[in-house]
């Protein structure tokens, strides 16, 4: 079998629209959401987009654990330290389960707030608080770790591009998948009249 050396392009988009959306989500939901009150009509618009973006997220997710279980994956890029290969291995499985885990508790409060029908039929009006929920709490606990998540990631990639200096931004980037591929290219190209 062939080692890849980037990931599936599916992969790659997939990656990046998600970066987005998981850090449009928790900014909308941190910044923008959570010190407004409910009683502002704004309120719901954010909620809307919110709710929206979360049903994106778990989409994508889906579609990104389909393809990753499909396609060939580089081999995993080591940081030199077995205590750091193993808070990766660790760190990136967390991710996919508090994504998911944060769009549950999403939703859960959705259900609870009885929010589809404000939000998306204008019959009913928000709670006063969201906070008399459980579910909000283990939102507000996801959205914190996720957050800590994702500044360890790019932690990571800072690590691995300025010290191990290893191009593994390479991995989640466009371009030929194989090294067998690339080197045959190159032959051909240098064989050519």
């Amino acid at each position: 079998m062939i080692q890849v050396s980037r990931y599936h392009p599916l992969l790659v988009a997939l990656h990046w629209f998600l970066a987005v959306f998981i850090i449009a989500a928790l900014a909308l939901g941190a910044l923008v959401m959570a010190p407004r009150p409910n009683s502002s009509p704004m309120k719901i618009e954010g909620l809307r987009a919110h709710i929206i973006g979360g049903a994106l997220i778990l989409i994508l997710m889906g579609l990104r654990f389909v393809v990753r279980q499909m396609s060939a994956q580089p081999a995993p890029a080591p940081t030199g330290s077995r205590l750091l290969d193993g808070l990766s291995f660790v760190s990136h499985r967390a991710f996919y389960l508090l994504v998911l885990a944060q769009v549950a508790s999403g939703l859960t409060m959705a259900v609870q707030a009885n929010l589809f029908a404000v939000v998306f039929l204008h019959q009913g009006s928000l709670p006063h608080d969201f906070w008399i929920y459980e579910a909000r709490t283990m939102h507000y606990v996801f959205s914190r770790t996720l957050m800590l998540l994702i500044a360890l990631h790019i932690a990571g990639v800072l690590y691995h591009t300025f010290i191990r200096r290893d191009h593994l931004l390479r991995r989640m980037w466009f371009g030929r998948r194989s090294e067998a591929a690339a080197a045959l290219t190159h032959t051909r190209a240098t064989s050519m009249p």
